[in-house]
């Protein structure tokens, strides 16, 4: 079974930054893709940041530049560090996973984790 467990997040001021890390844990043969979603209060699960194995990480336009996403593929881990936090970036966000556990790909989310920040 497999689980990604997130760690990080919390409540900070505008301007301010946050480090989001996720791991994948359990029976894992290959992980395709890792990243970050959130999802506002009364809006659709967005995208955040990925990265595909062999591509470079792909961000959401509103959080270019302020956002970085790295992998470290022997500890199945990502990390989303966060600068110059705005007050729209509060959210539920949850760490994504595509990988192979058993015969197919399929995908993978945490519990989630808030993220505030306050004006």
């Amino acid at each position: 079974q497999v689980q990604l467990v997130e760690s990080g997040g919390g409540l900070v001021q505008a301007g301010g930054s946050l480090r989001l890390s996720c791991e994948a844990s359990g029976s894992i043969f290959s992980i395709n893709t890792m990243g970050w979603y959130r999802q506002a209060p009364g809006k659709q699960r967005e995208l955040v940041a990925v990265m595909v194995s062999g591509f470079r990480p792909n961000y959401a336009d509103s959080v270019k530049g302020r956002f970085t996403i790295s992998r470290d593929n022997a500890k199945n881990t990502v990390l989303l560090i966060m600068n110059s936090l705005k007050p729209e970036d509060t959210a539920v966000y949850y760490c994504y996973a595509h990988l192979r556990s058993g015969t197919y790909y399929n995908d993978y989310w945490g519990q989630g984790t808030q993220v505030t920040v306050s004006s």
